[in-house]
């Protein structure tokens, strides 16, 4: 389970903004480490963004990415080992989610278990809330 935390702001301003949790799988822990690992120059810290944006069939979608720095007004979450930095908007679809490394016939890949979705398209990288 993640560390819960608030957002970053201000140093020294106490903020009343909720925490937020998301769950990462052993396997996409593993795999997120590979990634970092094999970027090199990356500071210490450097940590995986994770966000929803506008798109795909059903409204939004995930959005994994390696940046060096958390901005102003992120959460950041410690996850095993490994920064989460997720952004204001993105922290209302994201509270509680499970992210997995999971690899079968198909392919590998990340995949998410979102208890906020209403509804996911037919080939579940977008869903609705």
């Amino acid at each position: 389970m993640s560390t819960q935390t608030t957002p970053t702001g201000t140093p020294g301003v106490t903020t009343a903004a909720p925490s937020m949790t998301l769950h990462v799988t052993d396997p996409a822990v593993v795999e997120i480490k590979k990634f970092m690992e094999s970027e090199e120059g990356l500071p210490e810290t450097a940590g995986l963004r994770v966000r929803v944006v506008p798109g795909g069939c059903s409204g939004f979608q995930y959005s994994l990415n390696i940046e060096e720095d958390s901005r102003q007004g992120d959460f950041i979450l410690d996850e095993k080992g490994v920064k989460l930095f997720v952004d204001m908007f993105s922290a209302q679809y994201l509270n509680g989610v499970q992210i997995d490394y999971v690899t079968g016939v198909m392919g590998s890949g990340f995949t998410f278990t979102n208890p906020n979705a209403t509804g996911s398209c037919g080939c579940g990288t977008s869903f609705t809330a």
